[in-house]
């Protein structure tokens, strides 16, 4: 079996265990059985012991219930893992494509807009996040046109519209702050350590944000009404964890979330055009209307 087939499966174990029905060694078989997989009881019970003990995945039986779960409290961040499986599972789909032809990336299209900065600094700063190691770097400030040296204490790496950001709390501060990957130049990992606050959770900064701008600044109810075709799509690829439907007919989806507005939010708002209106709070309407004024002004 391939890496691929490996990866598949271990999806969709995973996938089958998020439902919270409690399904049995048997039910996960079947399930497995009907996307293709006929393999024996061994493989699976070895699939479920490699989750757990690779990745962080704690999947424990319940006989309570007669079946299998995912104990949310021990396990890592599940669905930042399942976005991984998801990437990892296209690589190797088109990487045994490509083998089987080579003239698969023929009839493959990319985004091209030019290939992002600072990849090569991910391993880096993955490692002196696992090894709680300070880092120091040059950054590029794109309001100041200036650039500027930090130390930094990492915490977090973030991925949001294919680029790459790294959270930490600045030196001699409590703050934290995101840095854009690409800007980021002379990166050097110190061999100084740092004891990681263990009361902190960086990832639950973005819990309640679209994007990578978080702020202290209080939840709201964001009502949102989108014409039916635009509906649709807001359907298909949700905006936030949070999105609720409120009115799905013939005239309008309307949705509820329930986010901190930012400035990426506002961005995202404002690239649906005339599909879209704010309808609560007011002074984020407000704040739409606003820019869409300064936006025809441009063109006075």
């Amino acid at each position: 079996m391939s890496r691929h087939g490996t990866i598949r499966r271990y999806t969709l174990i995973l996938e089958k265990l998020k439902r919270n029905q409690y399904p049995s060694f048997k039910e996960i078989k079947e399930y497995l059985f009907n996307y293709g997989f006929e393999i024996s009881s061994r493989t699976i019970q070895r699939d479920i012991e490699q989750i757990r003990f690779e990745f962080g995945i704690e999947i424990k039986y319940s006989r309570l219930k007669n079946g299998y779960y995912i104990d949310y409290n021990d396990s890592i961040n599940i669905e930042s893992f399942l976005k991984f499986l998801e990437i990892v599972n296209t690589a190797e789909l088109l990487t045994e494509s490509l083998r089987d032809s080579k003239y698969a990336f023929s009839y493959i299209l990319f985004e091209n807009q030019g290939s992002l900065k600072g990849l090569e600094n991910l391993k880096k700063l993955l490692q002196s996040i696992l090894e709680q190691r300070i880092i120091s770097f040059s950054y590029y400030n794109y309001a100041t046109e200036r650039k500027k040296d930090f130390i930094i204490q990492p915490y977090l790496l973030r991925e949001y519209q294919d680029r790459w950001y790294i959270i930490g709390i600045i030196k001699n501060t409590k703050k934290f702050r995101t840095f854009g990957v690409d800007r980021i130049e002379n990166l050097k990992i110190k061999t100084v350590t740092f004891r990681r606050d263990k009361n902190i959770d960086a990832s639950k900064f973005f819990e309640n944000i679209v994007g990578v701008n978080y702020s202290d600044k209080k939840i709201e109810k964001v009502v949102l009404s989108f014409s039916p075709l635009q509906g649709e799509y807001i359907k298909s690829l949700p905006i936030h964890a949070s999105q609720k439907v409120i009115i799905d007919n013939d005239e309008e989806l309307r949705i509820e979330l329930t986010i901190v507005p930012n400035y990426e939010f506002n961005q995202k708002i404002l690239s649906y055009g005339k599909t879209v209106k704010v309808l609560q709070p007011i002074w984020l309407a407000d704040n739409i209307k606003e820019e869409l004024q300064q936006a025809i002004d441009n063109y006075s």
